[in-house]
């Protein structure tokens, strides 16, 4: 079966990201693309500055984008996977659900909405069973879905396998590559011999969509994780790959030989974007490290190491590659949940 597939933002990073994944994709083919007013109407290449390190897929090249809305999309489209700015997507999205598209969104907008699943397929797939109510509370045919912030889905995969220790808290740091502000978000002025410890409203989204991916469904409303969360995000001048240091208290004793040992065991899903093993565990102290261990899984894994004993539980780092794995790969693998489990 092959679904018909476009993409929203399509000349912004994760859109290109977007176009990288899916072109060769076994079960999805592009068929549209959108931007902004001003791109519609033009050949791709000529309005996408493309930043991928691989050439622009041929057919992907001369096509003609169109706009963002719901009378420019085919009606044939089954999924649409969204790169949107937030702001865009919050007004745009709900009008793309309400003429009946599937939407699988990588923009912040919703995330915490009570009826938008937030998912990580190897973590929570039974959140997908939220779009029901979706679908009754906003009386549309289509259906909205959203991957995590990229910083959040570093950590989460992690704290998933050491929740059946009964997690009672988190803190973390993070030292994020410049990638995830976009091509010119931050300046090479700002961030070269330099970190910032400052990335807006990145804390705010680790903290609330933690408790609510790692929280249970029980038919009508999803109970949000009830452990505490603390988050410090950082800007270091990476390219790609967010490390994160991670501390967590476990009600449950838990050494760092269990942790690890868990977490290498933590299952993989068979979808086609899907590692074979979602979390590669390191056995030297000094990784994962950015340039290293970002394309492990082909940039869809999540590295973890340094694991040690901590008063209440374990420290340890974990890394994964911020716009394969944390932003376009993430919707990938949403859209092919949404088709495995019979959504399209």
């Amino acid at each position: 079966m092959t679904v018909t597939a476009g993409i929203l933002g399509a000349t912004g990073a994760v859109g290109q990201r977007l176009i990288q994944l899916l072109d060769p994709h076994p079960e999805f083919e592009i068929t549209t693309l959108t931007a902004s007013e001003q791109s519609a109407g033009h050949p791709y290449r000529d309005v996408a500055k493309w930043r991928v390190d691989a050439p622009i897929p041929d057919d992907i090249a001369t096509m003609t984008v169109s706009e963002t809305t719901p009378d420019a999309i085919d009606d044939d489209v089954d999924l649409l996977f969204s790169s949107l700015p937030s702001s865009v997507g919050e007004r745009v999205e709900p009008e793309l659900c309400n003429a009946g598209y599937v939407v699988s969104s990588n923009s912040s907008n919703d995330r915490t909405a009570p009826d938008v699943p937030l998912t990580i397929p190897e973590v929570n797939a039974e959140h997908l069973d939220v779009l029901e109510v979706q679908r009754d509370e906003r009386g549309w045919d289509g259906a909205l879905v959203k991957n995590p912030n990229c910083s959040t889905i570093t950590m989460v995969p992690t704290l998933a396998a050491l929740d059946r220790f009964d997690i009672q808290s988190v803190t973390v740091s993070t030292l994020q590559a410049v990638s995830g502000a976009g091509y010119s978000g931050v300046s090479s002025m700002e961030i070269i011999d330099n970190a910032i410890p400052h990335i807006g409203g990145e804390e705010q989204k680790m903290e609330r969509e933690a408790r609510k991916l790692l929280g249970t469904f029980d038919g009508a409303e999803i109970d949000w994780h009830d452990m505490e969360v603390a988050a410090s995000c950082n800007r270091i001048p990476t390219i790609d790959g967010h490390l994160e240091n991670v501390w967590v208290d476990t009600d449950d004793e838990l050494t760092p030989e269990e942790a690890a040992t868990t977490m290498t065991e933590y299952p993989s899903l068979s979808l086609a974007s899907s590692p074979e093993q979602l979390i590669e565990v390191c056995d030297d102290p000094d990784r994962p490290q950015p340039r290293l261990d970002r394309l492990r899984g082909n940039g869809m894994a999540v590295t973890a190491g340094g694991f040690r004993s901590t008063a209440g539980g374990v420290q340890y780092n974990c890394l994964s590659h911020n716009t394969i794995r944390g932003a376009a790969g993430a919707s990938v693998l949403n859209g092919e949940l949404l088709l495995n489990q019979g959504w399209l």
